[in-house]
């Protein structure tokens, strides 16, 4: 879920190039070979991951625990090869060569999940901002910066912060979402200046749909006919419930970023990164008529 202005992913963009299909055969019914010449001006290339399945880490550098962490540890038959997040790739300790790599690869752009409970170990303010966390997507964004790589922020991949669930059932309930949008505006301040584009909710769908409808994916709620056989839920409400407050979420946090920290065109111009690209370009347009996307 993406908000046009600076959290915008509009026509023209791939942030992960998954494959690439051509209809246009030459003569010799062969494909042409593609090359960045085969795309718009301006059209970015790039890479994509998410917190828990990229960082490792999970127990180190103040981070709390998330509702993935609790189901791949109690439901690990859930997991097909039965893994969790522990280690992960280790991208927390080895982000400097997976931006190397980037780099080498020729991205243009890298889109990371910023994980809610390593900024905010219980979910909320209460509880204290996690400066160990600030840091280390300070380091990953400057490194990604120094390599010419634009950064693409997501605020939520999935993973609530155990201590929210445990509090108040995470996202069926509406608690949910100030602690969000304080956990949002907490990412713009130390960011914003760098980060210029940002996603609110990657898949609402897939996590309101697997996570409270069928669950098979954290926090494993459904009825206890449903594939996932759950201890606890409602397959016929709570799937309703929990996207209308992402849906809620997400429109309380789009207008404090268009109230208090949207990029306009004179940043744009005054930006020493990818001044010149089109999205950034668009982006602005689409503020200055107040659009969402």
């Amino acid at each position: 879920m993406a908000v046009a202005g600076a959290m915008v992913m509009s026509g023209g963009v791939l942030l992960l190039l998954l494959a690439f299909t051509c209809a246009a055969y030459n003569d010799a019914g062969e494909l042409p070979p593609i090359s960045r010449r085969s795309f718009p001006k301006g059209f970015i290339f790039g890479t994509s991951s998410s917190s828990y399945q990229f960082e490792g880490a999970a127990a180190k550098g103040g981070r709390g625990p998330s509702i993935w962490d609790t189901f791949t540890h109690q439901y690990p038959d859930k997991i097909t090869d039965k893994s969790n997040g522990d280690g992960a790739c280790n991208s927390y300790h080895l982000y400097k060569e997976d931006v190397r790599i980037m780099k080498e690869m020729g991205m243009d752009a890298y889109r990371f999940s910023i994980s809610w409970s390593r900024i905010l170990p219980n979910g909320s303010l209460s509880g204290g901002v996690n400066r160990e966390g600030i840091n280390y997507y300070n380091n990953l964004i400057n490194e990604l910066l120094s390599k010419e790589v634009q950064p693409f922020a997501t605020l939520f991949h999935f993973d609530t912060p155990q201590a929210l669930e445990d509090k108040y059932k995470g996202f069926l309930s509406p608690n949910i979402i100030n602690d969000y949008k304080d956990y949002a505006e907490i990412c713009f301040k130390e960011f914003g200046d760098r980060v210029k584009h940002w996603i609110t909710f990657n898949e609402p769908w897939n996590f309101c749909s697997m996570g409270y409808a069928s669950g098979t994916m954290a926090p494993g709620r459904c009825s206890s006919w449903e594939k996932g056989k759950c201890r606890v839920g409602d397959s016929g409400r709570e799937p309703y419930t929990a996207c209308h407050h992402q849906l809620l979420a997400h429109a309380e946090t789009v207008r404090l970023y268009k109230e208090k920290y949207q990029f306009t065109e004179e940043a744009i111009r005054q930006s020493p990164f990818i001044r010149d690209n089109n999205l950034n370009r668009r982006s602005a347009k689409l503020y200055k008529r107040g659009g969402l996307e």
